[in-house]
């Protein structure tokens, strides 16, 4: 691959976005109503995502048996995360370190992380717009992340090396995926990510939104999740 510097580089801008947005959220704690729309938001970019790249992607080749092989990992993985690790909520109990979110926020990251590799293995141009709309994404999602370990009562410390950690994840993803997925296959492109399609969806919809509906909704929290989705539908290349 001829475009190393661009790929360290872009790496490096969607893991710092990931932690500043983490810190901004602990630095200051935002209010009830800023927290849903900072939700909504980060939910719109990433359903953004899902329909503006990867479903016209997988629909081109339309192998049903990598689709449904793929779609198939990806559901019962996040089921199984959910069921696993996941705390079963009693009365009394206080809340504890969301193991469940954090791993599924993990795997999301890891997606992100092989999209934008795809991106600059097959192109700097395609690979440097998905950074720049992942690192969006990235900068939304570490201010959500923070606010979901902040709920349950998880302190500053604790939140900002969580952050710090899931940063180097996509970090690492990115740099290896770069590297390693060149000249794959369609089939197991197709694999891959029709896998991350069911990921992503189960980020937006059984995390984010279950998240930022917990609180009373008005039609402007709401816009935020458009304001997202229409966010990255704008971006040049998208």
């Amino acid at each position: 691959m001829e475009n190393y510097s661009g790929v360290i580089i872009y790496a490096f801008i969607a893991a710092i976005a990931l932690l500043f947005g983490g810190i901004i959220s602990v630095i200051k704690e935002p209010s009830t109503k800023v927290r849903s729309a900072i939700l909504h938001f980060a939910a719109g970019v990433i359903f953004s995502v899902v329909s503006v790249e990867l479903l016209p992607d997988i629909m081109a080749r339309h192998d049903v048996l990598e689709i449904a092989t793929g779609f198939g990992a990806g559901v019962f993985l996040m089921l199984g995360i959910r069921y696993f690790l996941e705390p079963k909520k009693e009365k009394g109990n206080e809340p504890g370190f969301p193991t469940a979110f954090i791993v599924v926020i993990a795997v999301d990251l890891i997606i992100d992380g092989v999209l934008m590799g795809i991106g600059f293995a097959t192109s700097r141009e395609t690979g440097t717009f998905l950074a720049i709309a992942i690192s969006i994404e990235l900068l939304s999602l570490g201010m959500a992340t923070s606010i979901t370990l902040a709920g349950s009562n998880v302190n500053r410390t604790q939140t900002i090396l969580t952050n710090l950690g899931l940063s180097a994840l996509v970090l690492g993803s990115t740099l290896l995926s770069a590297f390693s997925l060149v000249g794959i296959s369609a089939g197991y492109l197709e694999v891959i990510l029709a896998f991350g399609l069911a990921a992503l969806l189960f980020l937006v919809t059984e995390e984010l939104l279950v998240e930022a509906h917990e609180n009373r909704q008005n039609p402007m929290l709401t816009a935020a999740f458009f304001g997202g989705f229409l966010l990255f539908m704008l971006l040049p290349g998208g």
